[in-house]
């Protein structure tokens, strides 16, 4: 019994030590500033259908504990709610809708509160199946939040809703204020 919680023990150790050594460093032009981290989080997600998307980019980008949070209304229940996700959960959730849809999304104006060494932003966005598209088939809110460890920003969170026609997004929210 020792043997095999020796055996399993030192296992785990060394596919952690492969894992770290497998995860690739951020560009430092992505993660140097809040507009930075921003522009290169639209970024990844952005793309024509198909298009595979640069998921080792995107995971440089987030914290090892970070979470992205999607809410929105059961339209079965009406229930409001809101499901946790991490950045690999988020990639095979949204990966096959990827390849058959084209998904742009753009930042249409920020709202940043900062102290210290924490940032909260809100982003309202506007999100298109094509660069072409004159008219954005979904609007919504994304509220990042942002953490400096005195040598780059990283993402903790990203929690978004969509605009609906029973929630549209305030006038406030549709200008930016850094």
């Amino acid at each position: 019994m020792k043997r095999t919680i020796f055996t399993l023990v030192i296992g785990l150790m060394a596919f952690n030590t492969l894992m770290a050594q497998t995860v690739k460093e951020a560009d430092p032009a992505d993660v140097s500033s809040i507009d930075a981290i921003m522009k290169a989080v639209y970024d990844v997600i952005s793309g024509d259908a198909g298009q595979k998307r640069d998921w080792e980019r995107m995971r440089t980008l987030f914290h090892r504990d970070a979470r992205l949070i999607p809410s929105g209304k059961n339209p079965q229940t009406g229930v409001f709610g809101a499901r946790a996700l991490s950045p690999d959960d988020y990639i095979k959730r949204n990966e096959p809708f990827f390849a058959k849809e084209g998904f742009y999304e753009r930042e249409v104006a920020r709202r940043t509160d900062i102290y210290g060494n924490i940032a909260q932003v809100f982003s309202t966005y506007e999100s298109f199946h094509s660069m072409s598209d004159k008219k954005p088939f979904m609007r919504g809110i994304n509220s990042f939040q942002l953490l400096n460890d005195g040598k780059r920003w990283w993402i903790m969170t990203i929690f978004w809703q969509a605009e609906t026609p029973e929630n549209p997004i305030p006038k406030t929210y549709l200008k930016s204020k850094k």
